[in-house]
């Protein structure tokens, strides 16, 4: 069971940070500029400027750091005195709290291509197994301060995600007697479907949200690679003679059928094994061979 996060009684959440159109406050600086522009002319024309226009000034000056330009889906993270003081994630022109801190990030949809890792499946065979997870940020607020690097946390993500799918099910239905529905290789959607929920649980905390994952490599690994190789071409040679003699046990008894309803016969059993014999040796052999079949007896 895993421990509790230091704050998970309060958790942090995304609010909307303190702003203004940055065209009504660009307006309203000018303004505030020009009639201070004015005061200090009017005092250096009568020899003593005002002490409180050079307030203003450094005021104004100190006022053209919280002007900021929110480009399409990206977001900015404002944190005053080190408390979280809302996001902005709306694009456009804003002024905010000029003391503030911010921190630009993205709310593109971001593609993670993991290695191609190493696991063990369900019955213990390694699997090489790749995937690319496409992702974006949900809550600006705990991406950037619930986890330390929203970038690597998702990396260790999506790689714990994987070796929980891929050692919860066998790579192929040739080595288990289960429905192949179920496997790697049967089911990739459906493991691509449980490999994103999987992902999305794990990264939640993080404000995170999963748009899509795939599989991008999966093979057995190069150890046990022609090994398996083997053992699925003979479970297909297998099931192949499987077809082969039921469709040949019926044409078998077809003929005897028709031989009989002809009004060739009846046979002895001696005389029926042989033909049977002969009739299967032709039909199930691969080489060409030339039977004798005694019919007459």
């Amino acid at each position: 069971m895993a421990k509790p996060t230091p704050r998970e009684s309060n958790p942090l959440e995304q609010f909307s940070a303190f702003q203004l159109n940055g065209w009504l406050a660009l307006l309203i600086w000018l303004a505030v500029a020009a009639f201070t522009g004015s005061q200090v002319l009017d005092g250096l024309h009568e020899g003593h400027p005002p002490l409180t226009s050079f307030f203003v000034i450094g005021a104004l000056l100190l006022v053209t750091k919280g002007f900021v330009i929110i480009a399409p889906n990206m977001a900015t993270v404002l944190t005053f005195f080190g408390k979280y003081a809302g996001s902005i994630t709306d694009d456009g022109f804003y002024w905010c709290n000029p003391l503030a801190s911010r921190r630009e990030v993205s709310l593109r949809i971001n593609n993670f291509t993991t290695e191609t890792i190493k696991v063990n499946d369900k019955n213990g065979n390694p699997v090489e197994v790749g995937a690319v997870i496409s992702w974006l940020i949900r809550d600006t607020a705990k991406a950037v301060f619930s986890v330390n690097d929203y970038a690597t946390f998702i990396q260790m993500a999506c790689e714990s995600a994987i070796r929980e799918v891929v050692s919860g099910r066998v790579y192929d239905h040739s080595t288990d007697d289960g429905d192949s529905a179920k496997t790697l290789r049967g089911d990739l959607e459906g493991v691509a479907q449980e490999l994103m929920l999987k992902v999305e649980e794990h990264v939640a905390v993080a404000g995170i949200d999963i748009h899509s994952a795939k599989i991008t490599h999966l093979a057995y690994a190069p150890e046990i690679a022609m090994a398996m190789l083997r053992k699925q071409q003979a479970a297909a040679v297998v099931a192949a003679r499987k077809l082969i003699v039921a469709g040949a046990v019926g044409m078998v008894k077809d003929a005897l059928d028709e031989i009989e309803h002809a009004g060739i016969g009846p046979f002895k059993d001696e005389a029926r094994v042989t033909l049977v014999t002969n009739l299967l040796t032709v039909l199930v052999s691969e080489s060409e061979t030339q039977p004798v079949l005694p019919l007459g007896k």
